[in-house]
């Protein structure tokens, strides 16, 4: 596998190895609520914090969200987001082997970085997590209206990395919202609810699922569209033509589709790796 190479290299990768386990030491006049729900905010340099946290969360964690300097080669109040290439380099790699380390075999880790270090952190992410371990490449839409005053292509996006600690990750469904279930605007009112139309053929061909649609009612015929076949096979279409499951258009006399119904679909939606921002 390709490694990335900097100045320092050999002496960064040890950084997380040299650095001392130190205490916490809990500040109770800056506490607040239930303290027995093991929720901590930490002040202090997170390379020492993440230390610190290893014995008693290594290996528990199910999922990290960190949102690391940009290095945009700007500088804000509270911090200089203009590191030195080599520099940033050496502040992500000891950081991002801990999180490895307090991650559950199950769990993941998200990171959100723009294009001025987004395909240098991949690569080192792919040697600490494994390249075998990454999830995908989330493009956020984080402007969507175009700067006409810029010079060049204006950015309208930054990236989110997602990888897994093992192969044991599984992404979750987002809920269902009025957007995806208005979709489903038909119903029969024979009791089986609201339904969408839905492609019956597909690409991967079978000499079994290649045949003629017979429309009962007008006995007009149908093949399947130039290149596919369709979803099953004749015994198991005609099943479905006869429990009212495939659609011939509003005057019957339309190309056949599936009817897919509300309640036989997942209860939630899966997520995709391009986020608009109206979603």
């Amino acid at each position: 596998m390709p490694l990335l190479h900097w100045l320092t290299r050999d002496e960064d990768i040890h950084a997380a190895s040299r650095t001392p386990y130190r205490l916490l030491e809990e500040v109770p006049e800056l506490s607040s609520g239930d303290r027995d729900t093991g929720n901590m905010l930490i002040q202090g340099d997170n390379l020492d914090a993440l230390k610190a946290l290893l014995p008693y969360y290594a290996g528990k964690v199910k999922c990290i969200f960190i949102d690391p300097p940009y290095n945009t080669r700007s500088a804000f109040e509270h911090y200089d987001d203009n590191l030195e290439h080599t520099k940033w380099l050496a502040m992500m790699y000891p950081r991002l082997e801990m999180l490895r380390e307090l991650l559950a075999e199950d769990g993941s880790i998200w990171v959100t970085i723009d294009d001025n270090e987004a395909h240098y952190l991949k690569v080192i992410m792919d040697e600490i997590f494994g390249r075998k371990n990454f999830a995908r490449n989330i493009v956020w839409q984080k402007k969507y209206t175009a700067a006409s005053d810029s010079k060049g292509i204006p950015d309208s996006h930054d990236h989110i990395l997602v990888f897994g600690k093992t192969g044991n990750y599984t992404r979750n469904l987002l809920p269902r919202g009025d957007k995806q279930n208005s979709l489903y605007k038909y119903d029969d009112g024979d009791g089986r609810g609201a339904w969408r139309t839905d492609n019956l053929s597909v690409k991967t061909y079978s000499a079994n699922y290649d045949y003629e649609i017979t429309n009962p009612a007008t006995g007009i015929k149908y093949y399947p569209p130039k290149g596919r076949v369709w979803l099953t096979s004749k015994e198991r279409m005609n099943v479905l033509i006869s429990s009212r499951r495939v659609f011939f258009g509003r005057d019957g006399r339309g190309a056949p589709q599936l009817k897919r119904y509300l309640h036989e679909v997942q209860k939630g939606i899966v997520p995709i790796s391009w986020w608009p921002h109206e979603a």
